[in-house]
């Protein structure tokens, strides 16, 4: 077991609990979800990253290779499981969401998991190029994590 303050504690975007749902997206996805696990990091969801997977889940139901009671099934697990936390979103991290769309980014799901991430001191494990050049063009914190960035 590893030293508390030395964990790593990760707030995973949309992307990286989508497997957990039994939906694909990618090795990049995979590969840093195994180094998360390798490093016994901490790692936590919103509930807003739930509402964008029930989005992704109904574009993909129309496809025979949407499996319902996976979806079930793994969404019982994220959120009743002890593998991931959930964040404690408070009015803060919805004023600083409100900050980042006036400032230009439009999406609000990213606006809102990079916020918990920041009042939380958490990072945000993110394939998202858009947001880490939205989080430097602005000066901002950046509590961003690309897959490649996890060491053991």
């Amino acid at each position: 077991m590893k030293n508390r303050e030395a964990t790593l504690k990760v707030l995973l975007d949309t992307s990286f609990l989508l497997p957990s749902l039994g939906i694909d997206v990618g090795e990049d996805v995979l590969k840093g979800l195994r180094r998360l696990a390798e490093i016994e990091a901490e790692t936590y969801y919103s509930r807003f990253s739930i509402l964008e997977s029930l989005w992704v889940a109904t574009r993909l139901i129309k496809n025979t290779a949407f499996n319902l009671e996976t979806f079930r099934l793994g969404l019982r697990s994220v959120m009743q499981g002890d593998r991931y936390r959930k964040t404690q979103e408070d009015s803060e991290i919805f004023n600083e969401t409100l900050k980042l769309h006036m400032l230009g980014h439009k999406d609000m799901v990213d606006n809102i998991l990079y916020a918990s991430s920041n009042r939380l001191n958490l990072k945000l494990l993110t394939l998202d190029k858009e947001l880490k050049e939205f989080i430097h063009a602005h000066g901002l914190n950046d509590t961003l994590l690309h897959p490649d960035q996890i060491v053991n």
